[in-house]
């Protein structure tokens, strides 16, 4: 078969491991950085460009993309789509997923359990905002944030007042959430592909912060699946459309919840920490789907 692998840096671990698992199994893969591709419309053809060139004959595309170029690079991932290419996770499930008010939202409205979470648009809401939620701490997080980046933990009103009128003076969109005490600097990540789980981690914050994101320092370990938490994980990804996932759980005296569905995830602690071949997994998995969908090229 023959795969496209979008990502803008090649020697990515991530980009590496999937470019590997593709070519071991005997796939022809290319990498390409989506921001280089180009893209032709009209009513009779549509069509993706590469230093000049037509992509054409793709069996599958595995869209690893940054949310800093999440418009463009979904439109080419849509631009695959139209083709008839099959893609690991559709373009539109990737934006739910970078918009995080959008994606609780449609968590909740499924009836997936989430942290108690507020948003107001006008600087005059505030204190009302405010008032929709348990009295801090609280956490506050940008919209379009991503590992960690953008989290802040107000530990009693006066913090929540000036950060939230900090974010307001910068005009920045930005979300209110009740913080789980119970999860002390944990969460769990559960790897979800197609309708199982490829592996657990558990995420610490070695320093007792309040964040338990690789990027940010905090330690993985492998851990033996819940039966619940997996219903959840699995749940949560297939609201959201996707067929790979990385979701993020709270462990909280009433169960988990489910704070952040990630449709990037990255694979290098997952890897490391559980020796599992989550990579081989995402590539056999493609393969499946595009044998169920047509008959691929000899």
């Amino acid at each position: 078969m023959r795969f496209i692998l979008l990502s803008r840096y090649a020697h990515l671990y991530s980009t590496r491991r999937l470019a590997e698992a593709a070519r071991a199994r005997g796939h022809r893969i290319r990498i390409l950085d989506p921001v280089r591709c180009y893209l032709s419309l009209s009513t009779k053809s549509s069509g993706v460009h590469y230093q000049g060139r037509a992509i054409t004959g793709i069996d599958g595309i595995l869209p690893r993309i940054g949310t800093s170029i999440t418009s463009y690079g979904t439109s080419v991932v849509r631009q695959f789509e139209i083709q008839g290419a099959t893609v690991q996770n559709p373009s539109a499930a990737i934006l739910r997923t970078r918009n995080k008010l959008c994606m609780l939202q449609h968590l909740a409205e499924a009836g997936i359990p989430i942290p108690e979470t507020a948003m107001a648009f006008a600087p005059e809401d505030n204190p009302n905002l405010l008032g929709l939620l348990p009295p801090p701490p609280l956490i506050i997080k940008l919209i379009e944030g991503s590992q960690g980046i953008g989290v802040v933990l107000a530990e009693n009103a006066e913090a929540a007042e000036s950060v939230t009128e900090t974010l307001r003076a910068l005009m920045a969109h930005f979300l209110v959430q009740r913080f789980v005490t119970e999860s002390r600097g944990r969460d769990l990540r559960y790897f979800v592909i197609g309708d199982e789980i490829a592996a657990a981690i558990e995420r610490r914050n070695p320093k007792g912060g309040f964040r338990a994101n690789l990027h940010q320092g905090a330690s993985a370990r492998r851990i033996r699946p819940d039966p619940g938490a997996s219903r959840l994980a699995r749940t949560a990804a297939r609201v959201l459309g996707l067929h790979v996932a990385g979701v993020d759980l709270l462990e909280t005296d009433s169960g988990p919840v489910v704070l952040e569905v990630n449709a990037t995830p990255g694979l290098e602690g997952v890897e490391q920490a559980t020796r599992v071949d989550v990579a081989g997994r995402m590539i056999r998995d493609l393969e499946q789907r595009i044998l169920q969908g047509r008959t691929p090229p000899s």
